[in-house]
């Protein structure tokens, strides 16, 4: 068993380490890009509450599949700036994961007490400082469970990205097939790095919780 991840242990280093970066660099574009999505659908102006919801909509009820397929084939085709694969990979789940980011925020907005907001307007605060010191502050205690659990399946969902010439995780089984190795071990030593890198998020997620809790 250990034959299977010594002699092919290129691969599993090579197809991680894009993982990795694929997972970090997808998360925080996801991140930024669903808080301005959320931002916009509790906002007061009407056209970006639509937006936002307009958004939110149409790639929650897409499959991540069509999304990179439009950017693999449909992109290229825009004669926009050329970009590789692996760039088009991290746009494609940012596009996606931002959509889930954004309700995820939006309900934890809501979790906070109306009349705090309103206070804050009586104080002369304008929308943006209400929700970046006073709302923001408050739902980012409320938001840690649910945005593990998005984070956690953005981790997963990058092993898509193999179908279209991303050297990561999801490529390693294609390989070992090639080489003549045994799949099924392969399976299970894939299955072991994606539990190695999923036990830090939830070990995160309770560190966060224990301590945000005690500060209530």
């Amino acid at each position: 068993m250990f034959d299977v991840l010594v002699d092919n242990r290129d691969l599993f280093v090579t197809g991680f380490l894009n993982t990795i970066l694929l997972f970090l660099l997808s998360a925080v574009g996801a991140l930024a890009l669903g808080t301005l999505l959320a931002a916009m659908r509790v906002s007061p102006v009407p056209a970006l509450r639509l937006t936002g919801a307009g958004y939110v909509n149409t790639f929650r009820n897409t499959p991540l599949t069509l999304v990179f397929f439009f950017f693999a084939f449909a992109y290229p085709r825009l004669e926009l700036v050329d970009l590789s694969f692996f760039t088009r990979a991290v746009l494609a789940l940012t596009v996606y994961t931002a959509a889930f980011v954004c309700e995820v925020v939006r309900s934890g907005v809501n979790t906070v007490d109306v009349g705090q907001a309103e206070a804050s307007r009586a104080l002369g605060f304008t929308f943006v400082q209400t929700l970046t010191a006073i709302v923001v502050p408050q739902a980012v205690r409320s938001v840690v469970p649910p945005m593990t659990s998005v984070l956690i399946a953005l981790l997963k969902n990058t092993t898509i990205a193999a179908g279209f010439s991303v050297a990561e995780a999801g490529q390693i089984t294609p390989a070992l097939s090639e080489r003549g190795a045994p799949l099924l071990i392969g399976f299970f030593w894939i299955a072991v790095g994606f539990l190695i890198l999923v036990i830090p998020l939830t070990a995160m997620q309770r560190n966060l919780e224990k301590r945000w809790s005690v500060a209530r």
